[in-house]
């Protein structure tokens, strides 16, 4: 589809980050996020390939060409010519047909059928919150705790370095943090911190609060949205909007992501206020 085509003033705009995702994951995602699209009128989605290299965007390319665009609904590839994070690269998209509202969404996130439809009716129905979080699952099935209450360095030292330490020390504090009380609610809750991998708000407001800091390459870089897009209003949870997270934690990456976190948890720290315990 040629740029021309794309709606100017689109009603959702999609940033989807991608750094050597496999394509079957990828795959997943952008069919999920189609059919969920359905319901919407013009919607742009625009994949922002971080400098993958090698024949990755080649297959990328493939995959965008394999699946079905239909009038309202625009899929593109947008090289960012060098890896400069997370953030960073949804940033980008900013300068690309930009929606009344934009959904930052991981590569490895499955979208429930009518999670778009909801998400965007409650931000059209409720202008006092700016930022809308979903109820995630597993690939088993099992809760994920996406949302967080403000972290000590303690917590995220446990989390991050010897999770089932933690878990044995401090069962409620760790629970506290992820907010596992939202497995129960039935109606939408206000939160502190929402997860970069699904972030639904308000794109003059996005651009308003200064988008993603660029400063954090990978990790935080959502918690210090959070944090800054409660100038405009709430940040809330809402348990009708379903997804599947296929991500894992920092420990589970290796010692290249351990470092990372580490790096870019100080600097949430030293620009929101250190909690040691």
């Amino acid at each position: 589809m040629k740029v021309a085509d794309f709606p100017a003033h689109p009603l959702l705009s999609v940033s989807i980050v991608v750094y050597q995702t496999p394509i079957e994951v990828l795959r997943r995602t952008l069919e999920s996020l189609e059919l969920a699209a359905r319901p919407l009128e013009q919607v742009v989605v625009t994949l922002v390939d971080n400098a993958s290299g090698g024949t990755y965007p080649g297959e990328l390319e493939a995959l965008v060409n394999e699946l079905p665009q239909r009038p309202g609904y625009c899929l593109r590839v947008v090289e960012a010519g060098a890896n400069r994070g997370y953030g960073a690269g949804h940033n980008i998209t900013l300068d690309h047909s930009p929606g009344k509202f934009h959904l930052v969404l991981n590569p490895d996130v499955e979208l429930g059928e009518r999670c778009l439809e909801v998400g965007a009716g409650y931000l059209d129905e409720h202008p006092e919150v700016a930022l809308l979080a979903p109820c995630a699952r597993g690939a088993g099935g099992e809760p994920e705790y996406l949302c967080k209450r403000y972290p000590s360095v303690l917590v995220l030292a446990l989390r991050a370095f010897i999770p089932g330490l933690g878990e044995r020390l401090f069962p409620e504090r760790m629970a506290s943090y992820e907010m596992r009380d939202l497995a129960s609610a039935r109606s939408p809750r206000e939160v502190m911190l929402a997860s970069g991998c699904f972030m639904l708000l308000r794109t003059q407001q996005f651009v308003e609060g200064g988008a993603f800091d660029e400063r954090f390459f990978l990790y935080f870089e959502d918690f210090d949205l959070s944090l800054r897009m409660a100038q405009f209003g709430r940040v809330e949870y809402h348990p009708d909007v379903p997804i599947v997270h296929h991500g894992g934690y920092a420990a589970r990456k290796g010692l290249r992501h351990l470092w990372m976190f580490a790096r870019s948890g100080i600097r949430f720290f030293r620009l929101h206020g250190w909690r040691w315990i």
